[in-house]
C-alpha cells in the first residue's frame, strides 16, 4: 500500500446491515468473505481512501439482554422500523464482548479476506475501538475485575441504574460526566497499568487486522476528564496520559497505523498532541447546521496544521441523517464544504441515497427508503471532482472576500482554494438561503500576467478571467441561495 493520503476520504458502512441487506440482494448468506466482487468494485468507484467497517466485534447476549429492558431504547427501535421485533436487534457495537470478528460476520478469517481484497482495490480498512467500557459479559470481568471501576453493595443500593453486580463483585456501569451511566457496559479503570496493558496488547491484535481505528469518546480516558468523572474511586492519577501509553507502543510496531478520535468538548487539540492522526471536528458540524457563513469562516480562520488533522462530516452513525437535517439545497452545499476543506473527509452510507432515517446501532436490519438520484448523482460528480492528488496532498487556503457598502451579501460567502504542483481549484459556496454577491481574492502570485480558464465542474461552463484582478481586486461571484462554484483554474 501507498503511504496514508494527507487528506484522505473514508467512508463508514454498518457492517451487520450492509451484510444483511447483500444477502437479501444475492439471496444467499453474504459475510465479509463472500461479498461479491461487483460490491467490491462499486465501493472502490467513488474514489474513497478508506472505509471503515463499522461494527465488527463480538457483541454481548448479556448486553442485548439489558437493551430488551429499556423502554426509551425500544421506542427508538420502532420508530426507526415500524416492523420493529426483537429479533432485529443484535446488540450494540459499543458493547463489545471480545475484541474478536463476529462469526456471523465471517469471522476473523472474512475479516482478512476483505481486507485483502480493499488492498487489491487501494483501499485502507478502519474498525473501531471502544477504551472506556466493556460488556458485563467480557473475559476481563471475571478474569481482572482489577482493570474496572468498583463498587459496593452500597452503592448497587443506592444507584442500581449506575452500578452491576457480577459474582461477587460490584461494578461501575460506563459513564461520561454529563450524563447517566449506560446500564449494559463495564466502566474500565483508565488509571490501572495492568489495564493499559492489556489495552496495549488488545490494540496491538487489531493493528494486525486493519489499518486504523476510530476510538470511541476517545476524551473520556484522559487523565484530566477521567479524574473528573471518577476522582478518588479511580485511584492514583499516573504520570503519564491514556493516550501517550497506547499510542506509542502500537506505532512502533506499526508506523502507518492511524488512531481517528471521536472527540467533543474542545478536546481536539490536547488529543492531536497525544498522538492522534484526526479528531471529529464536531464544531464545524454544528456551525453547518446552526449558524452562518461568517460563524462558520471564524472556525476556519483556525492554525492549518490544527485543521489538516480533523474529521469533517455532515453525517455519521452519531448524528441525524443529512438528508433529515438539512434542507435539500443546503445538504449539497454543505457536503460541497466538507469534501473541499483541509482534514479527512467522513462519508456515511446512505448518504449519497439521501436516507432519512437514523438507525439505531442496536439494530440489524433499516427500513426501506427511496433513493434521490439527484442526491446520488451529486455525490458522484463532488467526489470525481475531489478525487485528485490537489485534494488528497495539496495546500489548503481560505480566501478573502469583500463586498460594497450598500451590498454585505459578501458575508454569505465562503471561499477557499487548493493548490499542488500545476494543479489549481478555487471553491465559492453561497452558504445562505439569499443572493450574494462577492470579490474573492486569490493570493497566488503566480495569476499575474496571465488570463486564466475557470471550469465549474458541476456545471461545466467555463469563463475566462484576468489573473491581475483575481490576485488584486477579486474574482467576482454572484450566486444564488445554497449554491457554489468548484473552480478548475488553467491557464486560457
Amino acid at each position: 500500500m501507498n503511504p496514508w493520503q494527507k487528506h484522505p476520504v473514508i467512508y463508514e458502512i454498518n457492517t451487520w446491515v450492509w451484510l444483511n441487506e447483500l444477502s437479501r440482494k444475492y439471496r444467499k448468506p453474504a459475510t465479509l468473505s463472500t461479498v461479491p466482487k461487483k460490491e467490491w468494485d462499486y465501493l472502490s468507484s467513488f474514489g474513497f481512501d478508506a472505509i471503515w467497517f463499522m461494527g465488527v466485534w463480538e457483541r454481548s447476549p448479556a448486553g442485548i439482554g439489558i437493551a430488551m429492558q429499556n423502554q426509551g431504547l425500544l421506542e427508538d427501535f420502532r420508530r426507526a422500523l415500524p416492523d420493529f421485533s426483537s429479533e432485529d436487534i443484535i446488540g450494540s457495537p459499543y458493547c463489545v464482548r471480545r475484541y474478536v470478528v463476529d462469526e456471523h460476520l465471517g469471522g476473523p478469517e472474512g475479516l482478512a479476506v476483505a481486507r485483502r481484497i480493499l488492498r487489491e482495490h487501494g483501499l485502507r480498512m478502519i474498525l473501531d475501538f471502544v477504551p472506556n467500557h466493556v460488556a458485563p459479559d467480557h473475559p476481563w470481568v471475571i478474569e481482572h475485575p482489577e482493570y474496572f471501576i468498583r463498587g459496593d453493595k452500597e452503592d448497587l443500593r443506592s444507584e442500581p441504574a449506575s452500578f452491576f453486580e457480577a459474582g461477587e463483585n460490584v461494578f461501575a456501569c460506563g459513564k461520561d460526566p454529563y450524563f447517566p451511566a449506560w446500564p449494559d457496559v463495564l466502566q474500565l479503570n483508565a488509571f490501572h497499568q495492568g489495564l493499559r496493558h492489556a489495552v496495549i496488547e488488545t490494540v496491538g491484535g487489531i493493528a494486525e487486522q486493519c489499518d486504523g481505528i476510530r476510538c470511541d469518546m476517545a476524551m473520556l480516558v484522559m487523565n484530566t476528564i477521567f479524574e473528573r468523572t471518577w476522582g478518588n474511586r479511580a485511584g492514583h492519577k499516573p504520570d503519564t496520559d491514556y493516550w501517550t501509553t497506547i499510542i506509542p507502543a502500537i506505532k512502533k510496531k506499526h508506523p502507518e497505523f492511524r488512531f481517528i478520535a471521536e472527540a467533543y468538548w474542545d478536546m481536539e487539540w490536547e488529543l492531536q498532541q497525544q498522538g492522534f492522526a484526526f479528531c471529529y471536528d464536531k464544531k464545524l458540524y454544528d456551525r453547518l447546521e446552526h449558524d452562518n457563513a461568517e460563524g462558520i469562516r471564524l472556525h476556519l480562520c483556525a492554525d492549518l496544521g490544527y485543521q489538516e488533522r480533523l474529521v469533517r462530516f455532515i453525517e455519521n452513525h452519531d448524528e441525524p441523517r443529512a438528508a433529515a437535517a438539512f434542507s435539500s439545497n443546503k445538504k449539497r452545499a454543505a457536503a460541497v464544504v466538507v469534501m473541499t476543506l483541509a482534514g479527512a473527509k467522513l462519508l456515511h452510507e446512505g448518504q449519497f441515497e439521501g436516507m432519512k432515517v437514523r438507525l439505531p446501532v442496536f439494530l440489524g436490519r433499516r427500513p426501506a427508503e427511496p433513493i434521490d438520484p439527484d442526491l446520488a448523482a451529486f455525490y458522484r460528480t463532488l467526489l470525481k471532482g475531489i478525487d485528485r492528488d490537489v485534494f488528497r496532498n495539496g495546500q489548503w487556503q481560505l480566501c478573502e472576500r469583500s463586498g460594497w457598502p450598500d451590498n454585505q451579501s459578501c458575508l454569505n460567502i465562503l471561499s477557499w482554494c487548493w493548490a499542488k504542483d500545476d494543479e489549481r481549484y478555487v471553491i465559492v459556496v453561497n452558504f445562505s438561503e439569499g443572493a450574494a454577491h462577492a470579490l474573492v481574492r486569490v493570493t497566488w502570485d503566480e495569476l499575474r500576467g496571465k488570463i486564466w480558464r475557470l471550469a465549474d465542474v458541476f456545471s461545466g461552463e467555463t469563463y475566462d478571467r484576468s489573473g491581475d484582478e483575481m490576485r488584486n481586486s477579486g474574482l467576482y461571484v454572484d450566486l444564488g441561495p445554497w449554491k457554489y462554484h468548484f473552480f478548475s483554474l488553467n491557464p486560457s
